[in-house]
């Protein structure tokens, strides 16, 4: 598992554990049933509070993306294909965001943006 932790980030540090961990779990780096190291292990390696690696996991938890089990450790959780899709199903929701707000900026039209993406898959799948 590989956790990088930018101090000059907006996102907290708990915030950026999280949300690289669940990236590795959907991406498939991280696969069902994997023990995931404990909790007093990962805030030493990453040179962090228990706390804030504790609030990442619980959160995780939460989320549905590992479970905990009493004297054993974390595992990642079997994943549901419809979390999973959720999950991409957001990011695509923001970088449309991002592509809307830079349209307006060249003041691209919506029939621009249309035919700009018709073309992109088209090309894509030939």
């Amino acid at each position: 598992m590989n956790i990088q932790i930018n101090n000059s980030s907006d996102d907290p540090i708990y915030l950026q554990i999280k949300n690289q961990i669940k990236a590795q779990i959907i991406s498939g780096d991280l696969k069902a049933h994997e023990q995931l190291p404990s909790i007093r292990f990962l805030a030493k390696e990453l040179r962090v509070s228990m706390v804030t690696a504790k609030r990442a996991f619980d959160e995780l938890e939460r989320d549905g993306f590992i479970n905990s089990v009493q004297g054993k450790g974390n595992f990642v959780a079997a994943q549901n294909k419809e979390l999973i899709r959720e999950e991409y199903l957001k990011r695509i929701e923001a970088k449309l965001q991002e592509l809307l707000e830079l349209s307006k900026i060249a003041d691209v039209s919506t029939d621009e943006l249309v035919v700009m993406l018709k073309t992109y898959v088209e090309g894509e799948y030939d």
